[in-house]
C-alpha cells in the first residue's frame, strides 16, 4: 500500500491553482493581523513614493505565502520575480536575477532558508545598500566588480524559519508568521472557489470540506475539486453536505481531516508501541513511511489537533488518540496523560 496521504493523491492543477488565487489583499481571507500590516506598510510606501521594505513569510506550505508575494507587487504596481533557494547555486546567477530588475520591483524566493550560505553573504549588501559586489577571475587575476543595484523588495517565503540565519532574518524589514486557519475562515475560502469555478456549493457543504482540510487553504482548493468530480458523476449541483461528505469518505478523510496514513501512524504507536514513548525512526518503520514524511507531513497537524506528543523520550499518543480509535487507556498508558 502506498504510504502518500490520501491528501496528496489529488495532484494540484497549475491553472486552476493560479485561478483560484486572491489578486488583492481584499480578496485575501484570513491571516488579519499580517493583512492589516502589510496594507499600513503598502499604503505608507505609495505615500513615500519609496519601494516595500523587506519581507518575510514564514509558515507551513498552503497557507499563501506566494499569494501574499504576488498580491503585494500587484498592490505596488511592480512586476515581481519568482525564483526558489536551491535554484541559486552560485553568485552569478544571483547577479543575474537582480541586474534585471527595475526600481521598486519584487524579488520572491520560496524557500530561501535553503540559499546556500555564500550566496547569503552575496544577498546581504544587496538587501541593505542595494549593491552587489561580484568576485571575477581565480587567484592572481581576480578582482571584485561592484554592481549598483535599483531599489527593490525582497520577500522570502519558508516553511522552516528556525532554518533561516539570524543575519539573514535581521535584514528583513518584517517578519510575518502565517497561522493555519480556522474552519470559518477555510469555509469562504471553498465558497470563493466554488464560484470562480462556477459551481453551486451549499454553505454547509463548504463548511463540510473547510473542517476536512487541516486548516490550509490548498487543501481546501484541492478537496473541492475533487468533491466537484464526484457531483459531476455521482450526483449532481449543487454540492450539498451529504455528497461532501460521500465524496471526502471516498478518500478515507474523516470528520477530523485525518487521512489513512494518520490513522495508521495512531493505530501503530497504540498498538504496537502501547502508546509510547517510541522514537520517529521506529515508529515510521512499523508503518512502512520515511521518517520524514512523519515528521513533516502527518505529524504537525496530529500535534496541533491533540493526537501527539512529542517527548525528549519519543512520541506519545494522548487521550483524544485513544479516544479516535474508539479505544480505553490502560492502567499504565494512563500515565501518558
Amino acid at each position: 500500500m502506498s504510504g502518500k496521504p490520501a491528501l496528496d493523491a489529488i495532484a494540484p492543477d497549475p491553472k486552476l491553482e493560479v485561478t483560484l488565487r486572491p489578486a488583492l489583499l481584499d480578496q485575501f481571507v484570513g491571516q488579519a493581523r499580517i493583512k492589516e500590516r502589510l496594507d499600513v506598510l503598502i499604503g505608507a510606501a505609495k505615500q513615500r513614493g519609496d519601494s516595500l521594505e523587506h519581507l518575510l513569510f514564514c509558515g507551513p506550505p498552503g497557507l499563501g505565502k506566494t499569494s501574499l508575494a504576488n498580491i503585494v507587487a500587484k498592490a505596488m504596481g511592480a512586476a515581481i520575480v519568482t525564483t526558489s533557494g536551491p535554484v541559486i547555486e552560485k553568485a552569478g546567477d544571483l547577479a543575474g536575477l537582480l541586474t534585471t530588475l527595475n526600481k521598486g520591483d519584487v524579488l520572491f524566493i520560496d524557500e530561501i532558508h535553503r540559499l546556500n550560505k555564500n550566496i547569503e553573504e552575496y544577498l546581504y549588501p544587496a538587501m541593505e545598500d542595494f549593491r552587489l559586489d561580484i568576485i571575477i577571475d581565480q587567484g592572481p587575476n581576480a578582482r571584485s566588480v561592484r554592481l549598483n543595484l535599483p531599489r527593490f523588495t525582497l520577500v522570502g517565503a519558508t516553511t522552516r524559519a528556525g532554518m533561516i540565519s539570524a543575519p539573514l532574518r535581521s535584514r528583513f524589514g518584517l517578519v510575518n508568521r502565517l497561522d493555519y486557519y480556522p474552519a470559518s475562515d477555510l469555509q469562504q475560502v471553498v465558497l470563493r472557489s466554488a464560484r470562480l469555478l462556477e459551481l453551486e456549493i451549499v454553505p454547509e457543504a463548504a463548511l463540510e470540506i473547510a473542517r476536512r482540510s487541516r486548516g490550509t487553504p490548498r487543501i481546501a482548493n484541492n478537496l473541492l475539486r475533487w468533491v466537484r468530480d464526484y457531483v459531476l458523476v455521482r450526483s449532481q449541483p449543487p454540492v450539498t453536505p451529504e455528497a461532501a461528505d460521500a465524496a471526502l469518505s471516498m478518500l478515507e478523510i474523516d470528520q477530523d481531516g485525518l487521512d489513512e496514513m494518520d490513522k495508521r501512524l495512531l493505530e501503530a504507536l497504540v498498538h504496537k508501541f502501547d502508546g509510547g514513548p517510541v522514537g520517529l525512526n521506529s515508529l515510521a518503520v512499523s508503518i512502512g513511511e520515511e521518517a520524514g514524511t512523519l515528521e513533516e507531513v502527518h505529524e504537525p497537524y496530529l500535534i496541533m489537533e491533540g493526537f501527539l506528543k512529542r517527548t525528549p523520550q519519543g512520541r506519545v499518543a494522548s487521550k483524544r488518540a485513544f479516544d479516535k480509535l474508539g479505544l480505553k487507556p490502560t492502567g499504565s498508558q494512563q500515565q501518558l496523560f
